[in-house]
């Protein structure tokens, strides 16, 4: 098998029909296999699944199991000689995982790769492009919401001056569309550290590859389409909160040192506390 395709899915109903239509248009010169894993959904997208595409591996979850949680259990069933990290609000185009595949194969350096995301109307996607790694003034001034006061403060951190039609090495790209080396995924034994739930696994797994001595690369070559976070439009901000600050301390505490992390772990009940006003303010 060259090409394993893993989605994790969660109230995924409407959306995972046409990311399969479109992964069966992009991937036809090599074997390719679509696994998909229900992170216990409460719609019909298993059922879905079942009915309209028997072809795809399906594993349903007891329980949420989260993003990393969710793509290592299908990893664990793929034969795929690279692994595609693709969400469900993706859309491939025609041809382009083949394209894709031969681009990684004749670059045996690169651990992960990802593409050019673009939006529906064919705009890149500035909300999915490569990120710097985060730091502590960063990661504080998201915390606090001080970005809209001072935008210019994540201009370091979002990558402002990243130019989409360069091939280059970066610090991380996106989990949304994330190739994977098979030898990567076999030398850590998972293919997101299993600490995370959700929001910060993709950047360690790029730290990762980069200390196993593995390039982390976004490559033009080819475009994908890119809804971004359509499955977070079902949550409260309060909860995508804690989510979010509690992934940032463990990739803080992960990587580094104690008085980085400490003033994150300080400000944290403030940014929940905001998100709690903002839920508030917005439900009455």
């Amino acid at each position: 098998m060259d090409l394993s395709v893993i989605t994790v899915t969660w109230n995924s109903e409407k959306l995972i029909g046409e990311q399969i239509r479109s992964v069966r248009l992009g991937c036809q010169k090599f074997s390719c296999e679509e696994i998909v894993v229900d992170n216990a959904s409460s719609d019909k997208t298993a059922a879905l699944i079942k009915k309209e595409f028997p072809e795809v591996k399906l594993v349903v979850a007891s329980k949420n199991l989260g993003f990393p949680g969710g793509n290592n259990l299908g990893a664990e069933e793929a034969r795929g000689e690279y692994l595609l990290f693709l969400n469900p609000d993706m859309r491939v185009l025609p041809g382009t995982l083949d394209t894709m595949l031969e681009w990684m194969r004749q670059r045996p350096a690169v651990g992960l790769a990802s593409c050019k995301l673009i939006d529906e109307k064919g705009n890149v996607n500035v909300d999915a492009k490569p990120r710097r790694l985060p730091g502590l003034v960063d990661q504080l001034a998201l915390i606090l919401k001080l970005p809209h006061l001072f935008p210019g403060l994540l201009d370091r951190y979002l990558f402002k001056d990243f130019n989409p039609d360069q091939e280059q090495e970066v610090d991380s790209v996106r989990g949304s569309f994330l190739l994977m080396r098979r030898e990567l995924y076999e030398k850590l034994g998972w293919a997101f550290d299993p600490r995370y739930y959700i929001w910060f696994e993709d950047v360690d797994i790029c730290r990762e590859a980069k200390r196993l001595g593995f390039e982390v690369m976004h490559t033009p070559v080819i475009s994908c389409v890119d809804y971004v976070g359509q499955s977070f439009k079902q949550r409260t901000t309060l909860w995508k909160q804690k989510q979010f600050t509690k992934s940032m301390l463990t990739y803080f505490r992960k990587w580094e040192p104690w008085y980085t992390w400490l003033p994150l772990a300080a400000a944290r009940p403030i940014g929940i506390a905001l998100a709690w006003v903002n839920d508030k303010v917005h439900s009455v």
